[in-house]
Order: structure tokens, then sequence, then C-alpha cells
């Protein structure tokens, strides 16, 4: 059974956080490159969380082989969004291309479509129509030699489910773009820009011990951020709740609250400019 407690959360997140751009770069690798890093990355980081969350030790299973299943689904299932593709499409193209395959290997040449279309046990319009899914689509999860759409369980969200996901992504996004500039600085450099400790001290001119303080400094912001919308009862309550840090808290978690109800589109084209607590802040009206 899951006992995790909020710094049990924090702590695997923190410490596995790598796996998210591990595993975003392993995909980018064999996608188009018109892909989004910044999506496979908010959908990676945001199964990384709720990995540590589920996460039950009792079963023997390494965290890290736990969590790494989780965000390949989850990246998985933001390149099915992008791809559309069905299952059923996918599988009639993998079926013609691996019969062509047979017989250009047992033939010696480039297969007819009619002898394709006999192999198979389908009519040649069968074998174009597969075909021509292919060619059309935007995008293909398979990887040569595999199926990468099959290894993974179907694990189809029910609308509200996609609805809640999406928020919750959107809330991710928001968490980051809100973060007091240093923060987002090392967070966004870390995990979303592929950046070394190091480039990142040099940039912000301070020393690579530093950079891991605001690091740790600015996840915690961020996971406080993201309970404080979908569970609010792991937000630790404030040691002093009227002190100027619980009050700057407290104004990151409704600014954050005000990007993501806006959405990640707009906001890209709103002009932006300094707060009095070290973010840039919206131009609303």
């Amino acid at each position: 059974m899951n006992v995790n407690t909020a710094a049990d959360v924090a702590e695997l997140v923190e410490a596995h956080l790598p796996l998210v751009g591990y595993n975003v770069s392993e995909v980018l690798h064999r996608v188009p490159p018109t892909v989004s890093r910044d999506e496979l990355a908010s959908a990676g980081a945001l199964a990384l969380v709720l990995a540590a969350r589920a996460y039950d030790a009792s079963t023997n299973v390494p965290f890290a082989r736990y969590a790494s299943l989780r965000i390949k689904g989850a990246l998985l299932d933001e390149l099915r969004s992008m791809d559309w593709a069905s299952r059923g499409a996918r599988r009639r193209s993998r079926e013609v291309e691996a019969a062509a395959d047979r017989l250009r290997g047992a033939l010696g040449r480039t297969p007819s479509r009619g002898e394709i279309a006999e192999t198979l046990g389908v009519a040649v319009a069968a074998v174009d129509d597969a075909r021509a899914d292919a060619e059309r689509r935007v995008m293909s999860l398979d990887v040569p030699g595999t199926a990468v759409a099959d290894s993974v369980r179907d694990t189809d969200r029910t609308p509200e489910e996609q609805v809640l996901a999406t928020e919750r992504v959107h809330w991710l996004r928001a968490g980051v773009q809100e973060l007091p500039d240093r923060l987002r600085t090392v967070i966004a450099g870390l995990y979303l820009e592929d950046r070394s400790i190091a480039e990142i001290a040099d940039g912000l001119g301070v020393t690579q011990s530093r950079v891991s303080q605001l690091r740790t400094e600015g996840l915690a912001l961020l996971r406080d951020g993201l309970n404080s919308a979908f569970d609010p009862d792991l937000v630790a309550a404030p040691e002093r709740p009227d002190g100027v840090a619980e009050r700057r808290r407290q104004a990151y978690y409704a600014a954050m609250a005000a990007r993501a109800a806006l959405g990640a589109a707009h906001l890209d084209a709103v002009p932006r400019q300094r707060d009095g607590l070290g973010r840039t802040a919206d131009l609303v009206g």
C-alpha cells in the first residue's frame, strides 16, 4: 500500500528528474523536428510526480524502472494526441510492411501490390489504403524493427480524465513560468533545455553548489504550487502564516493559477513586466 508522504514524493521527484530529460531526448531522436520538447517534458515531469505519489516500495520494484515506464507511457500519450491515425490504421500499415519485407527476402526483389495482398489474404485496395494511411500520418510511433505503440498497455483516458490530465499539464507549465527568475532559469535550464549545472552556474555568476540549492528550492515551490491546486492537504502548514515568505508563496500560487486558467497559447503572446516579487508578470487588460 502506498504511504508516501509529501517529503517522500519530493525526494523521489528531485532524485529522478533526469529520467524525464533522458526519455524526452530518446523520443525526440525518432520524431519530426516539429514536435515540441516543452510539451513532452511537461508530460514527462507530470508523469514522474504522479509515479512518485503512487509508488509502493513494498513491491520491491526499483522506482527508477517504475517511473521510466510511467514517463514513457505519458510521452506516448502525448505523441498519440499529435497523431490522427488510429491504432488499427497503424497495425494494418505494419502488417503490410512486414509482409512486403518477407516477400522481398524470399523473392529477391520488391513484391507487387498483388503479391502482398495475396500473402495477407486481402484485396489489393486494402494494401493501397494501408499505405495511404501511413503516408498521410502526421507522426509515427513505430521505432524501426519494433512497435513502440504496442509495448505499452492501452490506457486511453475517459473524457473527464483527459480534461484533468490536460489541466495538470497546464498547471505544471504555468508553475515553471511563474517561478522567480533565478529558480525558473535553473529548473527550465536543467529539465527543459538540457543545460548542465556548470553552464547555468556560469550564466548566473554563482557556484554549482548554489545552483543545486536553487534547484531544490524551485522544485519545492513548484511542488507546493501544484499541490495547492490539486492536493491542498499535501501542502505543509507555514511556520509563520503572516510572514513575508508565506505571502510570497501565496502570491506565487495565485499567479500560477491565473496563468494556468488563461492557457498557454494566449500567454505566449502576452507582454510581460517585472513585479515586486522578482517574477515576470503578465499585462492583462
